[in-house]
């Protein structure tokens, strides 16, 4: 009676696996994101995506048409309740070569942010100034990070609401400093179908929570106004996503990536500068 339910199981687990390595590779190949002979160093944290990152890559390079290693790197915080032997245990197991950063960034945050209030934004800027000194000196060529596709859509509203740009996170970005460049192999890939994922393959999950401090409100409540509409409307998700690939820069208002001033001007018209406009400046006379 119960060999039915199993097969479904099954079919269904290896369709979302399959989906997610054809959504992984596809992204590689649009993007370019691993080349012949490329160092790739995978951020591991111990959550659900990053877990699934490396998963899915380590099955890809098997059959992958270009060579290319991989190497987990892990950033021990020092955080309270940390237990350092279920990520190398895991690694061990799976024979991938690893790394574990010791950096006692905990201690560095919880002196400079005041108490109750949360520690998310610098324990984030320190580890990944840890994570890209680390990547730059030991000569990787790509810095793989497990941020997906839901990551990307929230990004671009908490920068739409806040900041007043039109800014995402990118499958693929040279860090500021020009030493590393930054790969999102997951671009492709929905959170709901990772956390499936990941409950499939029985990752070793390691809690977000270790040191008390609360997830970041804004990007929590992007994440509510997402889930409604796309309750509301599914599929949503990815058609905003989907957006951000499909860019008119003519019908918005940024001036420096469409000429929006010389559209129609007549041959050899000096457009009047801001100032003449604002001032209402007297038109010029001819002279007899």
């Amino acid at each position: 009676m119960n060999a039915i339910p199993s097969r479904k199981h099954d079919y269904e687990a290896a369709k979302l696996a399959k989906r997610l390595r054809h959504q992984v590779g596809q992204a590689i190949a649009d993007f370019n994101l691993i080349e012949d002979g490329d160092r790739v160093m995978v951020c591991l944290s111990g959550g659900k995506d990053s877990y699934a990152l490396l998963d899915i890559l380590l099955k890809l390079q098997a059959k992958a048409p270009v060579r290319f290693e991989l190497v987990a790197v892990h950033l021990d915080q020092k955080q309270p309740g940390y237990d350092p032997d279920v990520l190398p245990a895991y690694l061990r197991a799976r024979g991938v070569p690893f790394h574990v950063i010791e950096q006692d960034t905990y201690s560095v945050v919880k002196r400079v942010v005041p108490e109750g209030r949360t520690m998310c934004s610098l324990c984030s800027r320190l580890r990944r100034g840890s994570l890209y000194a680390y990547a730059a000196e030991h000569g990787y060529t790509k810095m793989a990070l497990g941020h997906h596709r839901d990551d990307i859509v929230e990004t671009l509203f908490l920068n739409l609401f806040h900041q007043a740009t039109l800014k995402a996170m990118p499958p693929k970005l040279r860090s500021d400093d020009g030493r590393n460049v930054l790969i999102r192999p997951l671009a492709y890939c929905a959170e709901d179908d990772l956390a499936a994922y990941a409950k499939q393959q029985a990752f070793p999950i390691m809690p977000c929570n270790l040191c008390g401090s609360q997830e970041n409100l804004q990007r929590k409540a992007i994440k509510a106004m997402l889930a409604e509409w796309e309750r509301k409307q599914p599929g949503r998700i990815e058609n905003i996503f989907r957006a951000l690939g499909n860019v008119a820069p003519s019908h918005l208002t940024d001036r420096a990536l469409f000429d929006f001033a010389g559209l129609g001007a007549g041959v050899g018209q000096a457009a009047a500068d801001a100032h003449a406009w604002l001032a209402g400046a007297e038109p010029a006379h001819e002279t007899e």
